[in-house]
């Protein structure tokens, strides 16, 4: 893409609330390949442990050790579920541990469970398989959820489906009618946040984002072609604006609610690079693959009003209920964002992760934000992920 007089970083933003270091993405369902595996012997660039230091309140060395043990656990988490089988409860990454954590149903078998603790992760013995868990929030996703429903998904480690109900509407008749049904369904939670989600689209300002219209969002990923951002960003057909003013190109696919993805391709003098950009406060950030970060592990997001935060992988396959619908398959982390960063690129080590959707709270006060996976967005569009 185009580059601004006296910086020497390419712009690679994303749309919708949050930038991030990670541009993410995996190669299309067609190709039939994997993502690209975390390199456990990539070393952690010095703006990602000043984040972890600043965000999760780690040392250099334990940043550096918990990107380590965060790579070995994500690179065990498919043989893992492949070994547990129809035992499979779920995983993890535990941080006091240091180790992934795979949840099994009693029915596992000795053999299986030696087998997994000699892989190196850590066994615990659950009421639920993964499956039944699913089959429950697939059940709740069938049912209309009323304002003070912020989303619901599966926690594995606490081995059922978690309802966040918003604290001010715990006692709203909707909100209750609609746990009732949620029990129901199979093995429900309810808890309590303190307030609902919704996008972090933004009007017009400065920076370095992209503009539909009077929206400003930020570059999430480069594919090739173009790059990935969120869908409520922008329609099919409208038309994308750099930081410049100058025409970038137009959204080719896009889904909002029930999912929040879309793809821009480039031209026009922009070009794309395996890259995420750091604003000047940070170095930018090379992407290296898409391999999917296990609940528990840390996360990084830059976005085009907050920059740099980082945090934890919350949950994953959560439904969100936005004032325009619910979208589904999100993931959940800690970290916190802004209006404008929506759009933007999570990632975990240099592991491209997803595009920042939206969630609740601030970068002062704190909060939660969710994210569309990267890999979901790339198959969906056959699209092929920029990789350095």
């Amino acid at each position: 893409m185009r580059r601004r007089t006296g910086l020497t970083h390419a712009v690679v933003a994303a749309a919708l609330l949050i930038g991030s270091w990670a541009a993410a993405g995996t190669l299309p369902a067609s190709a039939q390949e994997a993502p690209a595996a975390a390199d456990a012997s990539a070393p952690a660039s010095p703006a990602l442990l000043d984040a972890m230091r600043r965000d999760l309140g780690l040392t250099r060395a334990e940043a550096e050790d918990r990107l380590a043990a965060e790579r070995r656990a994500t690179a065990l988490a498919p043989t893992a579920r492949k070994t547990a089988g129809s035992a499979y409860g779920g995983a993890w990454f535990d941080a006091q541990s240091g180790r992934l954590t795979v949840a099994v149903t009693p029915d596992a078998g000795a053999t299986t469970v030696r087998n997994l603790r000699e892989s190196g992760a850590a066994v615990r013995t659950v009421e639920h398989t993964e499956q039944q868990l699913d089959t429950a929030k697939s059940r709740l996703d069938r049912l209309d959820a009323p304002a003070g429903v912020a989303s619901w998904a599966v926690d594995p480690a606490a081995n059922t489906v978690v309802v966040n109900v918003v604290e001010d509407a715990r006692t709203d008749n909707d909100v209750r009618a609609f746990v009732h049904k949620a029990r129901a369904a199979g093995p429900v939670t309810v808890r309590t946040v303190a307030d609902a989600p919704s996008t972090f689209a933004a009007g017009t300002v400065g920076g370095d984002p992209y503009y539909t219209g009077n929206v400003r969002c930020s570059i999430g990923f480069s594919v090739h072609g173009g790059f990935v951002t969120a869908g409520h960003c922008g329609g099919v057909g409208q038309q994308v604006r750099g930081w410049d003013g100058s025409y970038i190109g137009n959204f080719q696919g896009s889904s909002f609610p029930g999912n929040d993805y879309a793809w821009v391709n480039v031209g026009s003098g922009w070009w794309t690079v395996p890259v995420v950009l750091g604003w000047g406060t940070v170095p930018d950030q090379l992407v290296r693959g898409s391999a999917e970060a296990p609940v528990g592990a840390s996360i990084c997001r830059s976005g085009s009003t907050t920059r740099w935060h980082c945090g934890r992988v919350l949950a994953k396959n959560e439904t969100v209920n936005y004032a325009q619908g619910a979208v589904h398959q999100m993931t959940k982390t800690s970290v916190c964002a802004e209006g404008g960063d929506s759009g933007g690129s999570f990632i975990s080590g240099d592991q491209a992760q997803g595009v920042t959707s939206g969630g609740w709270g601030n970068c002062s006060s704190g909060g939660e934000t969710w994210f569309q996976p990267v890999n979901e967005i790339l198959n969906r569009y056959g699209l092929t992920l920029h990789t350095a």
